[in-house]
Formats: structure tokens, C-alpha cells, sequence
């Protein structure tokens, strides 16, 4: 299997992105595994930028939604347009059919907008007015928002949060970094000079493949104990569902191949237990009034789950 399509996206992108290797690598995970990325922190440090870095960088169809109050669900989805002169309606198609659809801070929008996306994230279609239609393939939304401290934003609903793969926190950039951001960005927009480096029929390919990973007794019983132990934890009220097992495994899965195996190993998952797994779970209300983080629960459940042996098989 030859994933190096992958890492051609990677060092495209890091032309313009300054570090951030993990998270642009989380990227590549999400698309690999046929999910979706939900992009987190403050304002500034480059959730839009490596979004539209990772658009240029594949060929195909590429859209915006810049996420607003006011926005409504047929914003997204589309509508249908009468055309007296025929006497028939037309379909307007929504944003939401594009190869690669940027949803930039979908938590400036009320949850009834940003529910619009499940069907399309979860089947991979949209229904207007009682009519179906598929989306393209490869179909990867890549979401951004602000942290929900911030003033103007709605926490995303439980079922949007489960609908995407990972969620990836961007950081702010050291001092080397942050130096070579202002010398890169002094004369010119690198981003205005990227080409694509891979089209959308490469990753519909490389999807597939990914799914010939070899995932091992071993490795699932891993997952599985993992996963069983956020829903008993005494700090969580609700813990991960099968859902969040079966992304644990296909995040493996594309780790994997990123590495150039064509197995899994228990540290592809614990390496994606935290961004795979932490907004899918609910802490009880006294953590929260704590100041608790589902990271720091998911920490102590890898610290106590013995790693498994003889995970090729």
C-alpha cells in the first residue's frame, strides 16, 4: 500500500504552516478514515489557514460556510428555486456539495443551523423537500470554533460533536515558531502559491485501502476495555458510545498506514485515545463545577489499562 500521497499533502501544507506537524498529521488521519475534524482554540493561531492549506493541497471541489447567527439550514443544504417561465422547480445546491466543505466557527450559529450537517456527515447526502441527494466522494468537512468561554458562541449538540472524528487543538506557536511565522508572512501569502498535490480520486483510493489494515484481536480488546471504562468512570455521566469505538479503530487504522504499516499497534491508539475520544464524552456535574476535563479522565484511563502483546496478528 503507498500512502506517500500523504505525506506529499503534509509538506505542502507545511509550507505554509509554521510546526503544528500533529495536528496537520491529525488531519490526515480524519480524512484517511473517512470522518470529519472539528478544529479548536482561540481566535488567530490558524484553524481557517490549515484548513484552506489542506483544500489546496487536494484537487476537487472546495467550499465555505462562514457560520453566523443568522445562518439557516438551507444556507447549507440548498433549496428549491420555482421557475415560473417553466413551470417547474429547480434545486439549488447548498455548499454542502463540494469534496471538502470548511465550516468556519460553526459555533457563531443557534444548534437548529448547526444540526443542518448530520445527515450529510453521517450518510453522506442531503433531503430537501423530501428529495434525496448524494454528496461527492471523498466528502470531509473540516470545522472550525471558538472555545465556548469565548462571547457569541453555542456549544455544538452531543449528536453533532459525535459526528466527527477527531477534535484537534491547534496551540499557540513557540517563539522560534512565531518568529519564522512574521519572516515567512513579511513579503508575501505562501498560501497564494499552493498547488494541489493529490486529487480527490487519490484519497477515495486511499481510503479503501486503509481499511485492509490489519487490526488484531489484541488491539480491539484494547479499544473495547478503553472505551468500556469511560462509561463506568465515576467522573463521567456519559461515556463513549460504539460510535466512538469504531473511530478509535478506523484513527488506528489510518495511523497506521501513515506509518507506513499495514497493522496497527495499541500506540496508534493510545496516541488517539484523547483527540479521538474527549468531546465525546459528558463529565457529572460536580467535575464540571470543578473545572474537570474529559482529557484529564481519558489520561488516567490509558495509565491504568495494561497495554496488550502480540498485536500483528
Amino acid at each position: 500500500m503507498d500512502f506517500n500521497i500523504c505525506f506529499k499533502i503534509i509538506d505542502n501544507i507545511s509550507r505554509v504552516i509554521v510546526g503544528k506537524r500533529d495536528a496537520i498529521e491529525l488531519m490526515l488521519v480524519a480524512l484517511l478514515a473517512d470522518g470529519h475534524a472539528l478544529l479548536e482554540d482561540v481566535p488567530g493561531v490558524g484553524k481557517t489557514l490549515l484548513a484552506r492549506c489542506l483544500a489546496a493541497s487536494i484537487g476537487g471541489s472546495y467550499k465555505r460556510i462562514q457560520f453566523t447567527p443568522d445562518l439557516l439550514p438551507s444556507d447549507i443544504t440548498g433549496f428549491n428555486i420555482y421557475l415560473p417561465n417553466e413551470g417547474r422547480f429547480r434545486f439549488q445546491q447548498g455548499p454542502v456539495m463540494a469534496n471538502i466543505l470548511l465550516a468556519d466557527e460553526i459555533n457563531r450559529t443557534v444548534p437548529r443551523t448547526q444540526s443542518s450537517l448530520l445527515e450529510s456527515m453521517e450518510e453522506r447526502q442531503v433531503t430537501v423537500d423530501g428529495k434525496t441527494f448524494q454528496l461527492p466522494a471523498p466528502f470531509f468537512v473540516i470545522a472550525t470554533q471558538n472555545p465556548v468561554e469565548l462571547e457569541g458562541t453555542f456549544p455544538l449538540p452531543e449528536a453533532q460533536l459525535d459526528r466527527f472524528l477527531l477534535k484537534i487543538d491547534i496551540g499557540y506557536p513557540d517563539k522560534k515558531e512565531e518568529m519564522e511565522i512574521l519572516k515567512r508572512f513579511q513579503t508575501h501569502d505562501p498560501f497564494s502559491s499552493l498547488t494541489p498535490v493529490a486529487t480527490p480520486e487519490d484519497l477515495f483510493r486511499l481510503q479503501q485501502e486503509r481499511k485492509k489494515i490489519i487490526v488484531s484481536t489484541p488491539v480491539r480488546d484494547y479499544i473495547t476495555t478503553i472505551v468500556q471504562a469511560t462509561r463506568h468512570h465515576p467522573m463521567i455521566k456519559f461515556g463513549a458510545s460504539p460510535r466512538g469505538s469504531m473511530a478509535l479503530m478506523r484513527s488506528a487504522q489510518a495511523l497506521a498506514a501513515l506509518d507506513g504499516r499495514e497493522f496497527t499497534l495499541p500506540d496508534d491508539v493510545k496516541r488517539l485515545t484523547l483527540p479521538v475520544l474527549a468531546h465525546r464524552l459528558i463529565l457529572n456535574e460536580n467535575e464540571r463545577l470543578r473545572g474537570g476535563k474529559p482529557e484529564q479522565v481519558l489520561t488516567d484511563i490509558l495509565n491504568q489499562t495494561p497495554i496488550p502483546d502480540g498485536t500483528h496478528g
